[in-house]
């Protein structure tokens, strides 16, 4: 029975004197102060001391190094503003405008008098019929003054002639949609039809009512002048 019991005391020995050299470990970091006036903390690592901000300084020969534990900088991500992009939906667009955009070689989204289109569409092929007024036959002028009585609201006189001194005439290059374009086909103004876009204009010819072209050598070569219809002949018409 003493045997087991020296054991025990000799464990205990030990055990203490183990906690003493560590107790006496710790007692060996101490407060010290350097030779800038800082107070710092003596490690009992060689070489090494730390200060109370966190700051470590390594001792080397000569002198000091100071190493400051930076804190690891916050990346933040800006958020991106999304981009709404504004698209024209094909299905809010009319059959006929995509049809006339076709025949007039222009973008549909410029094709925005629906009204215009419409009489364009419900006259388009009736024959020609010189002094014809009618679905049965129709000639250049009666055409023009049906369509600006219809789409824009102007009352215009009935002959290619009298619509010319009606409207105020300009180039070919202030063209626009529902102006007229004049043509000396038979000598003075014997010809007249409705411009649209993009040199293509409505006419009632030998054809029929067709869409032609400005650039065509026969038009090109008779063309006299675009007339405009303006408030002040409208007001001497009427």
């Amino acid at each position: 029975m003493k045997k087991p019991a020296l054991t025990c005391m000799a464990l205990i020995f030990a055990c203490t004197v183990q906690f003493a050299n560590a107790q006496t470990g710790v007692n060996k970091i101490s407060i010290i102060n350097s030779d800038n006036g800082e107070s710092a903390l003596n490690s009992p690592v060689d070489g090494i001391s730390f200060t109370p901000d966190g700051i470590l300084r390594t001792t080397e020969s000569g002198g000091t190094k100071s190493i400051k534990n930076l804190a690891a900088p916050v990346v933040t991500k800006e958020k991106e503003t999304p981009v709404i992009e504004e698209k024209t939906s094909l299905e809010s667009f009319s059959p006929l405008q995509f049809k006339y955009a076709m025949m007039l070689d222009v973008n549909v989204e410029s094709l925005k008098n629906i009204s215009l289109l419409a009489f364009i569409d419900d006259w388009f092929g009736t024959r020609y019929r010189f002094g014809g007024t009618t679905k049965r036959g129709i000639d250049c002028s009666a055409l023009t003054s049906a369509l600006l009585l219809a789409v824009y609201g102007f009352n215009m006189p009935r002959t290619a002639r009298e619509q010319y001194e009606a409207t105020e005439h300009i180039g070919r290059d202030e063209l626009k949609e529902g102006d007229l374009v004049f043509f000396n086909t038979r000598g003075g103004v014997s010809h007249v039809g409705i411009y649209l876009d993009n040199d293509r204009f409505l006419q009632a010819s030998s054809h029929g009512v067709t869409i032609s072209c400005l650039d065509d050598h026969y038009y090109k070569k008779r063309f006299i002048c675009g007339g405009r219809v303006s408030q002040d002949k409208m007001s001497d018409i009427n």
